[in-house]
């Protein structure tokens, strides 16, 4: 039975390349192919994809840029990027995360746990657009089924991992949540990532929320719990 499921893969190694397109289409999903940056960024404006796998060294135009370019495009900037690179280093890691990944797969890497981690991914993607319901506090409107953020009736583009990690913090109801819950509710238990990376995303989201809202009074609201991890509240002397 067919997933139903677009993948761009998007790996200028063509081996590399030809082995995953293989593997995607035994497990049921259909796949593009493109070798350079340029191409790739063409692809995901004709037809967005529900997924890309990114390679971040690319001719052309880099994956670092692909990702930058397709965050920054409300209409593609709720897509699921798994970033596949040769570039191991910690630092690396969270410079991927920074640009918009949503998840980071350092090569050489096992097919199974390749398909495994698309798999959760697209899972995930599924499930929160099923939600029907939207959560709303102050200036927030979180709306589930339109995967929208709206501040104080604006949209504010965000990425599919910047609203899953909204969405977590709201639906706590203003109860604190350590990094390793957030890692298990936002990127899935069988992510392996640093507790930082959730830091990372909400560095990226507070960015956003003040750039919506230079008062500040947004940020405000996603509170620093030390020690411990975040909390979505009311600011204090509101």
């Amino acid at each position: 039975m067919k997933n139903q499921k677009s993948i761009l893969v998007v790996e200028d190694e063509q081996d590399l390349a030809d082995l995953v397109c293989f593997n995607l289409e035994r497990e049921g999903y259909t796949y593009r192919h493109a070798a350079a940056g340029d191409v790739a960024l063409a692809e995901v404006k004709r037809e967005p994809p529900d997924l890309i796998l990114l390679d971040r060294m690319l001719p052309h135009m880099s994956g670092d840029e692909v990702a930058s370019e397709v965050r920054r495009d409300p209409s593609t900037a709720s897509i699921p990027i798994i970033m596949l690179t040769a570039k191991a280093e910690e630092a690396d890691e969270l410079v991927g995360f920074a640009l918009g990944a949503n998840d980071y797969v350092p090569k050489p890497f096992s097919m199974k746990v390749l398909l495994a981690r698309v798999g959760a991914m697209l899972r995930r993607e599924q499930g929160q657009v099923s939600e029907s319901d939207s959560l709303q506090e102050g200036p927030f409107v979180l709306d589930r089924s339109r995967h929208e953020l709206k501040l104080n009736g604006a949209l504010v583009s965000v990425t599919a991992t910047e609203f899953r990690l909204l969405d977590a913090l709201m639906g706590a109801s203003g109860r604190v949540m350590d990094r390793g819950r957030l890692v298990n509710k936002v990127l899935g238990q069988s992510a392996v990532v640093l507790d930082r990376t959730i830091d990372v995303h909400i560095t990226s989201l507070r960015k956003k929320l003040m750039i919506a809202d230079p008062s500040g009074d947004a940020t405000a609201w996603i509170q620093t719990i030390r020690g411990v991890g975040y909390a979505f509240r009311r600011p204090n002397g509101e």
